[in-house]
């Protein structure tokens, strides 16, 4: 006996994104306040790279979109977008890091830094993997070779490695703040 399954329409591929966001919203907002597991990083794939970004550190995730070039700027400083109509500064981690950018796609999108950090900034993520639990990886040694915001890695089930990035460690990176050329 077959079973006949059609593809979801538009607006159930909404609401489901929609429940998914909601979700994703009350583990953020619980992780901020304390009472959420603890050890639960957002997954973010920027370039080729799997990364982890620590809830407490992140304000928002919204899709990605137009984003004005600043003239003079670094390559990887993509320039600015008005989100809920704030400008603010999107950059593309992957090719600050020195790897491939982020290309934008259907899947990408910004990552803004958390209000308590200072920093009216936004990450570039080419997909948003979800949530992640630390508890259910292998912590690796710390490479000496890579900035202290992003030296701590880990493995997971699957053998792949995640670098977790520390946003606040980022932003008092003097290089990181001299967008011009």
């Amino acid at each position: 006996m077959a079973i006949d399954q059609q593809a979801p329409t538009g607006a159930e591929r909404r609401s489901r994104l929609r429940q998914y966001q909601v979700t994703l919203l009350e583990r953020m907002q619980a992780a901020k306040a304390g009472t959420g597991n603890s050890g639960r990083e957002l997954g973010v794939l920027l370039g080729g790279q799997r990364c982890l970004l620590d809830l407490t550190q992140v304000g928002e995730i919204v899709p990605y979109q137009a984003v004005t070039a600043v003239p003079l700027a670094q390559d990887w400083y993509r320039g600015l977008a008005n989100i809920r109509g704030n400008l603010v500064g999107v950059v593309d981690l992957a090719r600050y890091m020195g790897e491939t950018g982020s290309v934008p796609a259907a899947d990408s999108r910004l990552v803004t830094f958390a209000g308590h950090l200072g920093f009216n900034c936004a990450i570039l993520a080419g997909r948003v993997l979800g949530l992640r639990n630390l508890d259910e990886m292998e912590q690796q040694a710390p490479d000496s070779r890579l900035p202290v915001w992003g030296s701590q890695q880990f493995l997971d089930r699957d053998a792949q490695v995640w670098t977790r990035l520390d946003l606040a460690e980022l932003v008092r990176e003097a290089r990181f703040l001299q967008i011009g050329l």
